[in-house]
């Protein structure tokens, strides 16, 4: 790999020349090993290299931004005074800055380099695992990739950060034949730091495989009613996602946050608590410099139902006046409760398990429609069987606050830790 470090003092250099007052250089370089199978064969084996620097300045409070994927010097000079040129054209903010000093550190995680054998090996046996375990399922596409990430971020207030990540990535998209009858397609992922177990044994991978197996033959739910759902590991990204964006730099500066003066005050049921952790142990795929260009560090959003931070980066923390985010959000982990997945399903009188959900983005006050997708109907305590799509309407806030039960089994993506949540006054409607 090139010299990033040099880089991003060059362009860092050619910013300050040209007149910036405050001015960051990032520079991103990005080698990726990757094999793909399609239709269950093997059909690429390649290493790609990619470069990006990103340049960002400020000038009496204007500020400019651009991203180029050629550092040599004469490119970089370039793009420092495009960055300039933007910076004068845009409108003054007093908002407009860069991170302060820190610390010079390097960090870094994960392996150097692939082991090419084993990818082969770990995807060879995952195709045959899935023909031995799940006959019925088909694997439409898979791919395992290894990672190498370096990033350099250097600014004119003194902040000199390296970063090395060696990570795989798995992702397969999947669907089940039984005669004419073909099941939904699903899809699933996760990140890693080693293969020493199968694909397989990762996250719930050989649990979806099992449900796409029984959802060739679905039914409808009957009518419209109110009742629990309980949302998988998988699908819990929705409403983590909501309660994230809502405490973020676009909704909290435009005051339409319906959480925009609620630090210490219950936005959820005591029996949850989230944070993000993506310097953690735990979690594979994380980060350790902020999208803002601090070291980034685990925080906790909300405990025990009681919102503890917003999602804010410095910009919009200098916007709003209240105090930045420790990390740039993600690598979401929920804290297990204390009662297994079995005795949740067991406490519902009616509702579903979803486990895929498709619909637009919820409203500004979390109201949301969508459909359920390879899910399941429970009844009377029991999970009766696979539903055909049906609609699932309520409202994300008023969910966060209806937590009924957070399961003690979690399932670790590489990039998450989440278990298994069931909420209350969700509308679910058949035919």
């Amino acid at each position: 790999m090139q010299n990033g470090r040099e880089t991003a003092r060059l362009g860092l250099e050619a910013l300050l020349r040209l007149g910036a007052d405050k001015a960051q250089s990032t520079v991103s370089l990005v080698e990726k090993h990757e094999m793909n199978v399609d239709a269950g064969e093997f059909s690429l084996l390649r290493t790609t290299f990619d470069t990006q620097v990103r340049l960002t300045a400020i000038k009496d409070q204007r500020r400019g931004q651009t991203a180029a994927n050629k550092s040599d010097s004469e490119s970089l000079e370039r793009a420092a005074a495009d960055v300039l040129a933007i910076a004068e054209a845009s409108q003054p903010d007093e908002a407009n800055d860069i991170a302060e000093g820190q610390p010079a550190e390097v960090f870094s995680a994960g392996s150097d380099s692939p082991d090419l054998d084993k990818m082969h090996m770990r995807l060879r046996e995952f195709l045959d695992e899935v023909k031995r375990r799940h006959p019925k399922t088909v694997i439409r596409q898979a791919y395992l990739d290894f990672t190498k990430a370096r990033s350099y971020v250097r600014n004119s207030n003194g902040v000199d950060f390296e970063s090395t990540t060696g990570v795989y990535h798995f992702v397969t998209i999947f669907s089940s034949q039984e005669g004419d009858r073909v099941s939904s397609f699903n899809y699933t992922g996760f990140s890693v730091r080693d293969l020493d177990r199968p694909l397989i044994e990762y996250a719930g991978l050989d649990r979806l495989l099992r449900e796409s197996g029984e959802q060739t033959r679905t039914f409808p739910v009957k009518g419209k009613f109110v009742g629990h759902v309980i949302f998988t590991p998988e699908c819990l990204d929705e409403m983590l996602g909501f309660l994230a964006r809502s405490v973020s730099d676009g909704p909290m500066i435009a005051g339409t946050s319906i959480y925009k003066e609620s630090i210490g005050k219950e936005v959820a049921s005591p029996s949850l608590t989230i944070h993000s952790r993506p310097v953690s142990e735990e979690i594979a795929d994380g980060y350790f410099i902020t999208t803002d260009g601090y070291k980034a560090r685990n925080m906790t959003l909300v405990e025990k139902g009681v919102l503890k931070s917003y999602m804010l980066s410095l910009y919009g923390a200098k916007k709003t006046g209240k105090e930045r985010a420790a990390s740039s959000g993600g690598a979401w982990v929920v804290e297990p409760g204390d009662k297994s997945f079995e005795d949740m399903v067991r406490s519902v009188k009616r509702g579903i398990l979803l486990a895929r959900f498709s619909g637009g983005n919820p409203s500004a006050n979390g109201d949301f429609s969508g459909i359920a997708k390879n899910s399941y109907l429970i009844e009377d305590g029991e999970i009766k069987y696979p539903i055909s799509e049906s609609m699932v309407s309520g409202n994300f806030a008023e969910m966060l606050m209806n937590v009924s039960a957070v399961s003690k089994e979690r399932v670790n993506s590489g990039f998450s830790v989440l278990p298994w949540v069931a909420v209350s006054e969700a509308t679910i409607s058949g035919k």
